[in-house]
């Protein structure tokens, strides 16, 4: 079947800018980060807005229908006030929901994220591949397609853990999980099988590549950690096109919570290149 990463949550490519790319970067919390790391090293001429609807998360606490409201009211508030040229939902959960209903509403392009199935079934040769996903994006029948379109002969094990969102959202702000915690998060995924054993795991939220490093540290054994933020960053620049070289504007992030950031969460943000945070609050009703 040819079917790619992004299959059914992808853009049409933007007409010729006139400047270099402005690009919203969208997530429930700090999870987005991931690809924005990635996207700035890919395109550093675009400029970039990473926004947070951190008064609502986690995303998977909500129910379907008041999850695609939440995402259309914030997107519709953040592309009046931004005016992107393109739009990236770095959040699994809301890609596989939000996105219809956001092509609906808005003229612009937005380009989506999915788990990393197809990467991670290539990097196998075990033939064992875990998906370490959030609990909805576990039980959506996006990710049961994805696994029945690329898996082929290769066993994938779901992993839905519901803390690991929360765990690297306590990260960078300062209260890190114990291993302890992590690893009992992580361990469903280590399978071992007639003599084999897992040996890739796609990260299919995109809050899970702030823990790999800790990941790696405390596995049971090494495997791969597919994180898909490369691939998100490579469609974003398929889409832009050629566009001028300018100087980038300075990375801003946006969150809609009330009350101060804390202190160790604003530093992370300073030492991962954001110029300014704001808070343009939006209360979940």
């Amino acid at each position: 079947m040819g079917v790619d990463l992004f299959a059914g949550l992808s853009a049409k490519p933007l007409a010729p800018l006139d400047h270099a790319p402005r690009v919203l970067v969208f997530d429930s919390g700090l999870g987005g980060l991931t690809v924005l790391a990635a996207l700035r090293e890919t395109m550093p001429q675009a400029s970039f807005i990473y926004a947070a609807d951190d008064a609502a998360f986690p995303y998977g606490a909500l129910d379907d229908q008041t999850l695609v409201s939440r995402v259309v009211a914030v997107m519709d508030r953040l592309i009046a006030r931004e005016s992107p040229d393109l739009v990236v939902v770095a959040c699994n959960t809301a890609s596989t929901l939000a996105l219809p209903a956001l092509r609906a509403a808005f003229a612009l392009p937005f380009v989506g994220t999915v788990p990393a199935i197809k990467p991670a079934v290539a990097a196998s040769l075990s033939g064992l591949v875990s998906v370490l996903a959030t609990p909805g994006t576990a039980r959506r029948e996006h990710t049961r397609a994805m696994i029945e379109a690329f898996a082929g002969a290769t066993e994938v094990t779901v992993v839905g853990s519901p803390k690991l969102a929360s765990y690297a959202e306590a990260e960078l702000r300062g209260a890190p999980a114990s291993d302890a915690e992590l690893l009992a998060e992580i361990t469903p995924c280590f399978v071992e099988k007639d003599g084999r054993r897992t040996d890739a795991v796609a990260l299919a939220c995109t809050h899970f590549p702030l823990l790999a490093k800790r990941f790696a540290a405390i596995a049971p054994w090494p495997v791969a950690w597919i994180d898909p933020a490369p691939a998100i960053a490579r469609r974003v620049v398929a889409l832009t096109g050629a566009a001028p070289t300018e100087e980038p504007a300075p990375l801003r992030a946006i969150f809609t919570s009330q009350g101060g950031l804390p202190l160790a969460l604003a530093e992370t943000l300073r030492t991962r290149g954001v110029a300014s945070v704001e808070q343009d609050p939006f209360p979940l009703s």
